[in-house]
């Protein structure tokens, strides 16, 4: 199957960090820490109209001519597909509007959070992620955010610290590297990954996911600054769209998507991270294969028992190349 335009306008959407740690008190004071934390994290899941901003701001090669501002938006459903005190799962479906009776839903991207995790899955290179340990001290009071590919793949991750100073929640992420992102790896620029950090922070409106990166390249034999970029994504909660679409495909497809994160987790666990190549339109290898049998599975032209099956093939063989 090929998917039609339509869907890969919309995958082109996906998108996509300073840790601050410093003393705090005792265990009494820490667990109320995470308990304001996981609330601050439960309320970016809801329904939204998503506006993403993402703009190449100053070049640093001579020559290098920033790309236009790309501005796009649609209507997102986030929901908490696991919570516990610990660990939550927040999974973004894309709802776009066909024109048609039918709307078309699309798995977005996936965004866990851990609490004083003991290691964080990072990107490393082409291809590479790596799970770095991490000591006590560095997790203490601390969240690991780990970004996901639509098909559960991994993007990358980084720890941070929820903070309430100065009136706003927010959490910022530590600096790390990351993959391009579908919006630049399909113009094929001089620079193949981001060095960047992410704030996500709770607005009067709704919430926000803010980005700064710098856009890294070989150049002489070296790697090189390009460019610097700002993203902004806005959540701002809304009900005017087809939600009940994006309820429905998650019914159908939800122990599919369990069975692949189980898939991901025990390759990563098993190589103590993972290799995997990536891809300019779908982001990993597995990515146009695992999003098709999502479709077929709530199409009904397949059985769900038969799509993880699939599915495990398809990421015991990508894992393994």
């Amino acid at each position: 199957m090929i998917r039609s335009p339509l869907i890969a306008a919309a995958l082109a959407l996906a998108v996509c960090p300073a840790a601050i740690i410093s003393a705090r008190p005792g265990p009494g004071a820490a667990q109320a820490d995470q308990a304001r934390d996981h609330a601050s994290i439960l309320r970016m899941a809801g329904t939204y109209k998503v506006t993403f901003d993402m703009r190449e701001t100053v070049p640093f090669v001579a020559g290098y001519k920033p790309y236009e501002a790309k501005i796009s938006g649609g209507h997102e459903v986030v929901k908490a597909v696991l919570d516990t005190p610990g660990h939550i799962i927040l999974q973004h479906l894309l709802v776009v509007d066909t024109g048609t009776a039918k709307p078309l839903v699309i798995k977005h991207w996936r965004q866990d959070w851990t609490w004083q995790p003991k290691s964080v899955l990072v990107y490393t290179g082409p291809g590479r992620w790596t799970l770095r340990p991490l000591s006590a001290a560095e997790a203490q009071g601390n969240w690991s955010q780990t970004v996901w590919q639509t098909d559960d793949s991994p993007r990358y991750g980084a720890i941070g610290r929820w903070r309430y100073d100065d009136g706003v929640a927010r959490w910022m992420s530590e600096e790390t590297r990351r993959p391009l992102a579908r919006r630049d790896a399909t113009r094929h620029p001089p620079y193949d990954h981001y060095l960047g950090t992410n704030r996500h922070a709770l607005t009067p409106d709704g919430w926000v996911q803010e980005q700064d990166n710098a856009k890294i390249g070989p150049k002489d034999g070296t790697d090189a600054t390009f460019v610097h970029e700002v993203v902004i994504n806005s959540y701002v909660p809304a009900r005017d769209f087809p939600i009940a679409a994006a309820e429905t495909y998650w019914a159908k497809t939800a122990d599919y998507w369990a069975s692949v994160r189980a898939d991901w987790d025990k390759a990563i666990a098993k190589g103590q991270g993972l290799r995997l190549g990536e891809e300019a339109d779908n982001g990993s290898v597995t990515g146009h294969e695992l999003m098709l049998i999502a479709d077929d599975i709530a199409s009904g032209e397949i059985k769900p028992d038969e799509g993880r099956k699939e599915a495990s093939e398809i990421i015991a063989k990508g894992a393994a190349e």
